[in-house]
């Protein structure tokens, strides 16, 4: 498999190439350069595999030879090794529970097979490749984790100083080691344009191998695939496949499931459920697209003006907005709503939302109001135990912690302040 850039001006890479770059000379993402169809035994069958054995006929053609099968069995089988559950809210709307990994995150899956593939690609080098990341939220925390003592690789993580919640800020500053936690004075979107014009800086290029963890990596975006076909696996009417509603901010999740579908996995429809950082929504109403200042919200992994995987999405449907909307509809959620939603389900279903699955709640309900033969799923991506004043004011009572975030509490975080500004990110990683 070759990944081409989505920028067209720069020469086809492989996998192993495509993860260990993180992002394309010219600027582009990298994109696979032909879709894998599935195979219709693998489809009809599935219930007959296992996670694992799923999760490796997924993700072998994407890698190609770069790594032998052997070891991309162990590295998938690490990624996913723990429970993924698909919970009955109610009699027309699942839960696929993302969060029972080690960092109570969706992102750890994709985090733990990049940090896998970066140590068997790093055996054969000499040099040191440094992950620069910024993080809106659960990215940080997964990274940290996934990467946390694998050698030959170094992890830089920004973050917007007073927008993540507490449990995701000890995540990300208390591993030590090879974790280094950047706290930046602006912004998700500063983080993330420090990190581009990191990336495409000649003079870090010459000192030092830089890659991202964030899904512009191919290496953490593919494997978010797998969350549809375990959804799907544990589906039980496989004869009306369901409508998946997904909480999006970067849109790398909601774009791995969109190529899971056109790659042949049955789902209806998708969902965009967005706070009130809805670029793509409004772009879904009007048919122009428009990036937007970050607002603040409780659903703060979805504070994004503009998301850098929306180009995939555009690509894998080739630029035709009747065909994206045919597939996907996009929905607003205001705090206000999102509260009252992780109220109003627990009272009525004793189930606890996070403000993140609240969004994506609330959008598949009312898409469902108007579609009422259909039933769905949506993705419930954090723990709620990361966003406890939000949603023990909705719910009334405390949130039992998990034992791996009790490790937690007590902790010192461990931080770099920085302004909002590449120069001084620059000035600090040349300093290294």
């Amino acid at each position: 498999m070759n990944y081409y850039s989505l920028n067209k001006q720069a020469p086809n890479v492989s996998f192993k190439e495509a993860t260990i770059l993180g992002q394309a000379p010219d600027k582009g993402l990298y994109f696979p350069s032909n879709i894998p169809m599935l195979d219709q035994q693998l489809i009809s069958c599935m219930n007959d595999y296992s996670k694992e054995d799923l999760a490796f006929r997924v993700m072998q053609p994407y890698i190609g030879n770069d790594i032998d099968e052997a070891s991309l069995f162990t590295i998938v089988s690490e990624a996913i090794n723990f429970d993924f559950p698909l919970v009955d809210i109610n009699s027309n709307i699942a839960s696929l529970e993302l969060f029972h990994g080690p960092t109570l995150a969706f992102k750890d899956v994709g985090a733990r097979f990049m940090s896998r593939c970066l140590g068997y690609f790093s055996k054969d080098r000499s040099n040191t490749i440094t992950v620069l990341v910024a993080t809106s939220g659960d990215t940080g925390g997964a990274v940290a984790n996934g990467f946390l003592g694998v050698e030959g690789v170094d992890v830089i993580i920004l973050y917007p100083s007073g927008k993540v919640s507490p449990v995701q800020e000890l995540q990300l500053t208390t591993c030590g080691q090879n974790i280094t936690a950047l706290e930046i004075e602006g912004s998700f979107d500063d983080c993330q344009s420090m990190v581009k014009e990191a990336f495409m800086d000649e003079v870090l290029r010459k000192k030092m191998q830089l890659t991202s963890a964030n899904s512009i990596n191919i290496a953490r975006w593919l494997p978010q695939q797998l969350y549809y076909f375990y959804a799907y696996q544990q589906w039980a009417d496989k004869f009306n496949p369901p409508v998946i509603a997904v909480p999006s901010g970067n849109f790398g999740n909601i774009c791995a499931g969109l190529l899971a579908q056109v790659s042949g996995l049955p789902i209806k429809h998708f969902i965009a459920a967005c706070n009130i950082n809805d670029a793509v929504p409004d772009y879904l109403r009007t048919g122009r697209y428009q990036s937007k200042l970050a607002v603040p919200t409780v659903s703060n992994a979805m504070d994004v003006g503009d998301p850098s995987n929306f180009i995939r999405i555009l690509e894998l449907f080739k630029q035709e907005f009747t065909t994206i909307k045919d597939c996907i509809s996009g929905y607003t959620v205001s705090d206000e709503t999102t509260k009252e939603t992780i109220a109003n389900v627990y009272q009525q279903y004793q189930y606890i939302l996070d403000p993140h699955g609240a969004v994506a709640y609330h959008a598949l309900d009312q898409y469902l109001n108007n579609y009422l033969s259909q039933k769905g799923i949506i993705l419930e991506t954090a723990h709620p135990v990361k966003f406890p004043a939000t949603v023990e004011a909705a719910i009334g009572r405390s949130i039992e912690i998990p034992e791996s975030a009790k490790s937690l509490l007590g902790k010192g975080k461990i931080s770099i302040k920085m302004p909002a500004n590449f120069n001084a990110l620059k000035e600090y990683l040349i300093s290294r």
